[in-house]
């Protein structure tokens, strides 16, 4: 299972950005709880948003609920992260994750609670 995270860059405050995460492999993509998480320099990774298989269910950090939209395709095995209103503190390495789970009552928020990864994608938002 492979996790191609895309869509990071250079952006100043107030702009938005997509990035999206496109899974292929041996994965059955919609019946997976997909993630989003970001990791500052010198600091932990840290949740971001999820959403259930179905799309149905999104749960959001508090620090990004308001400015940033998670959404999927099935069909296109992707899971988007819409990043709008950008602060300096938004800056980081934006992994995708992915956990096989039809559950989507529960947020998942830490990283142990997922099975793939992707490589990362930077993100970089000058005030």
């Amino acid at each position: 299972v492979q996790l191609q995270a895309s869509g990071g860059g250079l952006v100043q405050a107030g702009d938005s950005l997509r990035l999206s995460c496109a899974a292929s492999g041996r994965i059955f993509f919609s019946s997976h709880f997909m993630a989003w998480f970001r990791q500052a320099p010198g600091k932990e990774r840290d949740f971001v948003a999820a959403i259930s298989w179905n799309g149905g269910t999104t749960y959001y950090a508090n620090s990004v609920k308001g400015r940033f939209t998670i959404s999927r395709d099935n069909a296109k095995n992707t899971v988007y992260l819409q990043l709008d209103s950008l602060k300096p503190e938004d800056t980081g390495v934006y992994y995708c994750a992915a956990r096989p789970s039809y559950y989507s009552g529960h947020d998942y928020p830490y990283t142990d609670d997922y099975d793939y990864w992707g490589q990362g994608t930077q993100v970089t938002v000058s005030s």
